[in-house]
């Protein structure tokens, strides 16, 4: 019988027909509760008003003429207002979450479909073929749906506005991805430059004098450096050192300038002539005359060596010839400090300490000119010693001023215009221009007798490179274009590598050459 009984209770357990037997799930026992407590509630509350009533009726003598009276007025009604019990009804959500919808009642459909037509039709069409007569439609459409612009109108509406967040709040998210991953406009316009001179060198005896030119960078990786009446060769490669020559008595070295292409020095002097140097001989070739006063700038344009001096004149050199002398130029009223040729050799620049800049044709067009300059600015408010030509636009010079005018202007020298003008409020001893970045960097005096590099051609600052104890009056950029090279009236050398290439540019241009290989190959 045991046996019999035990398999009735398994065959009614697995039937399928019947509810699944178990605990009661939990929104069961919360409507239980609830129901149990308003039928507890309802209970007693008549009890209540039953024994109050009986007590009416045995102190006034008098029998209820309904049953009805007998019922409680404070019986809970569907339509109560009193708070209910935790168990009854789900707390209402809060104002002001984190979720903000779109209220429907107040959004436009009409609005916001007409929007997303029109778009459609602007970039699928061009509006120069959209017809009048569907122009003026549209129009009519824009107005009616909302009588006037409907441009500027919003097509979700939204019932509250964003609370603003507390003062001092950071998303813990947001901080842990922007410190993992940096976006790509951060990447693509900032990159990593030393605020200290990756080597500095000695520099003793150099002279401090604004207006002279006492260092130049080669071709070949040689550094040219004038220190009082000596000039010395340093070979970056290597790191050797040579002493070129040695002028005799108060003789001093004023300007030195390398030739482009070739192991040439010309050395200018106290006494106004022009020395040219073979150093890969370690010789002089010639001594070239032509200048009263000493030789403060030089500038190459291929064999014609072109020399400034502190009277004032311009004399242009041809190295080839015996009789060297092609023209003299009195070009300034006062010492000529800079001077500079451009890269294409189609203009002269000359900066004076009488505050001029003159812009001189090529030796083929002065001759017929009758030695007059093209442009004379007098913008400067101080002697202009810092000349410089764009690399990538020939006709772009940037010039700069001294402690009286503190300002880099850019000329157009096709145009003769001004294109900027940027107040560095210090003096400007000396222009560079980047080779490898768009960028120029100046070199500074007092008061902080920084470099700055320049973005152009918006002239924001990238960066302020501090080290120099005293101004910097020559700059020098490095064959590579990653180097600058400073020098100071503290009797220094600062090498500062800001201009690395970019690694990503460089392994674009690496895969662009493995590609142009493959395809000579493939066609060889």
């Amino acid at each position: 019988m045991s046996h019999l009984k035990y398999m009735k209770e398994l065959s009614s357990l697995t039937r399928m027909d019947d509810g699944i037997k178990g605990p009661l799930p939990r929104w069961q026992k919360k409507c239980l509760e609830s129901s149990s407590s308003s039928v507890n509630m309802s209970i007693n509350s008549s009890r209540k008003a039953m024994s109050i009533s009986t007590s009416n009726i045995e102190r006034s003598g008098k029998t209820p003429k309904k049953a009805n009276d007998l019922k409680s007025k404070k019986t809970p009604s569907k339509g109560s207002k009193k708070s209910p019990s935790r168990g009854n009804t789900p707390a209402k959500t809060p104002i002001g979450g984190d979720r903000f919808i779109p209220s429907r009642s107040a959004t436009n459909f009409d609005l916001s479909h007409y929007k997303i037509q029109q778009q459609h039709c602007e970039q699928s069409e061009d509006s120069d073929k959209i017809s009048p007569s569907k122009r003026e439609l549209q129009r009519l459409i824009g107005e009616n749906l909302h009588g006037g612009d409907i441009k500027n109108i919003r097509v979700l509406s939204y019932q509250n506005k964003a609370p603003a967040a507390p003062e001092g709040y950071q998303n813990p998210l947001r901080v842990v991805y922007s410190q993992i991953k940096t976006p790509a406009s951060i990447k693509s316009s900032t990159r990593y430059i030393p605020q200290a001179p990756d080597r500095i060198l000695d520099a003793p005896e150099i002279i401090d004098d604004y207006y002279l030119n006492l260092i130049d960078w080669s071709t070949s990786n040689v550094l040219a450096v004038a220190l009082g009446g000596n000039v010395y060769l340093w070979n970056a490669a290597t790191g050797t050192i040579e002493q070129l020559l040695e002028l005799e008595g108060n003789d001093y070295v004023c300007s030195v300038a390398w030739i482009q292409e070739g192991p040439y020095l010309a050395v200018g002097t106290t006494i106004g002539n022009t020395e040219l140097w073979d150093c890969s001989e370690m010789k002089r070739v010639r001594v070239m005359n032509g200048h009263a006063a000493r030789v403060g700038s030089l500038s190459w344009n291929n064999h014609i060596l072109t020399s400034g001096c502190r009277g004032g004149q311009i004399v242009h050199h041809d190295v080839r010839q015996r009789d060297h002398l092609l023209l003299s130029i009195n070009a300034h009223s006062q010492e000529v400090c800079g001077l500079k040729w451009s890269p294409d050799g189609k203009y002269l620049a000359s900066g004076g300490n009488d505050n001029m800049l003159q812009i001189w044709p090529s030796m083929s067009r002065q001759s017929q000119s009758q030695m007059q300059p093209i442009y004379s600015f007098n913008q400067h408010q101080a002697a202009v010693k810092a000349l410089a030509w764009c690399p990538w636009q020939n006709n772009i010079l940037a010039s700069g001023g001294g402690t009286a005018d503190r300002t880099i202007r850019f000329w157009n020298c096709n145009t003769g215009a001004c294109l900027n003008t940027v107040d560095t409020k210090s003096q400007v001893c000396s222009l560079i221009w980047s080779t490898t970045y768009k960028e120029i960097v100046s070199g500074h005096g007092y008061a902080q007798n920084q470099l700055t590099i320049w973005k152009y051609p918006s002239m924001t600052k990238v960066a302020e490179l501090t080290g120099h104890s005293s101004r910097v009056l020559h700059l020098a950029m490095s064959p590579d274009g990653t180097t600058v090279l400073s020098a100071g009236a503290d009797e220094t050398l600062r090498l500062w590598k800001c201009f690395q290439p970019d690694p990503h540019k460089k392994k674009e241009s690496s895969e662009i050459k493995s590609v142009a290989s493959r395809l000579k190959q493939s066609i060889r």
